[in-house]
């Protein structure tokens, strides 16, 4: 499938955060719901004087209540806008965007660039506390409270029989057409100074509440409802266990997506638009 940019328009990549707290998500939605894309849409056509929307593309996107701090986007934009607006855009964008969403680059993308086809990776934070008091006011729209005393030892045990590429079905919600086989790269929980239990999640991509479903079932395992070896099994069993929760969206953020280097793009691009399949598992 081409990706070629339109003759007479440039490709933009745009680096971005945002606190989801009061989006209904990041994609536009029907009904008047306020969305990050439909705030960074609205802005673009305004600082550029455009009577139409250019559409970004995203690499991936966030469910409603989910932060981002390294989230990366792209939209074509007819060259003379583009020559026209680059050196301020930035600052225009920022006097015009709601506080809680910052563009924080904007630059021509290389040949073969698209935010969502040409990333390798993402990578999420999932924060926590089990410190029986709660949540740190100041912080309570990012971390959630579990109140049970969590061992992060079992949790890290139970998550190492997750890694690799398999099919998450058991962990993901089934959109029609859609493959659940996904590369699970990183999946590691430390416990900092301050309490709080940081999950790093990081994968070629992630399936529809797959961060949120693996971080239920390790934290049922950490908190002694379940055994180190069970993730693995609901896993392998390949269907959807009510015991597996999908914890709430605040204390997820999409913190980083990686790219490969500029020449191989286009190769990714291509590779990502393939629907995988496992060795040895029946098509559709």
């Amino acid at each position: 499938m081409s990706d070629e940019v339109e003759a007479g328009f440039v490709r933009v990549r745009l680096d971005l955060s945002y606190d989801g707290s009061e989006f209904s998500g990041w994609a536009k939605q029907a009904g008047g719901r306020r969305t990050v894309q439909g705030e960074i849409e609205d802005a673009l056509r305004t600082v550029t004087r455009s009577p139409g929307t250019y559409e970004l593309t995203v690499a991936g996107r966030t469910d409603a209540g989910v932060h981002a701090r390294g989230q990366v986007a792209h939209v074509d934009l007819p060259r003379e806008v583009w020559a026209e607006h680059h050196v301020k855009l930035l600052k225009r964008l920022a006097g015009r965007l709601p506080r809680d969403v910052r563009v924080w680059a904007l630059r021509e993308a290389p040949s073969g660039f698209n935010a969502r086809f040409s990333a390798v990776w993402r990578r999420y934070a999932y924060r926590v506390t089990d410190n029986p008091g709660g949540v740190d006011p100041l912080l309570r729209g990012h971390v959630l409270w579990h109140d049970w005393p969590l061992d992060v030892d079992a949790m890290n045990e139970a998550a190492r029989g997750l890694l690799g590429e398999h099919d998450f079905a058991a962990y993901c919600k089934k959109r029609e057409g859609a493959t659940t086989i996904r590369t699970l790269q990183e999946l590691s929980l430390v416990r900092g100074e301050d309490g709080i239990v940081t999950a790093t999640v990081r994968a070629d991509a992630f399936c529809h509440n797959m961060v949120r479903s693996l971080i239920g079932a390790l934290l049922f395992v950490g908190d002694g409802h379940r055994g180190p070896d069970w993730p693995a099994k609901v896993l392998a069993a390949g269907v959807r266990d009510s015991a597996v929760h999908v914890v709430r969206p605040h204390g997820l953020t999409l913190e980083e997506v990686g790219y490969p280097a500029d020449e191989l793009l286009a190769a990714r691009n291509k590779e990502a638009r393939n629907k995988r399949s496992l060795p040895g598992a029946g098509c559709c």
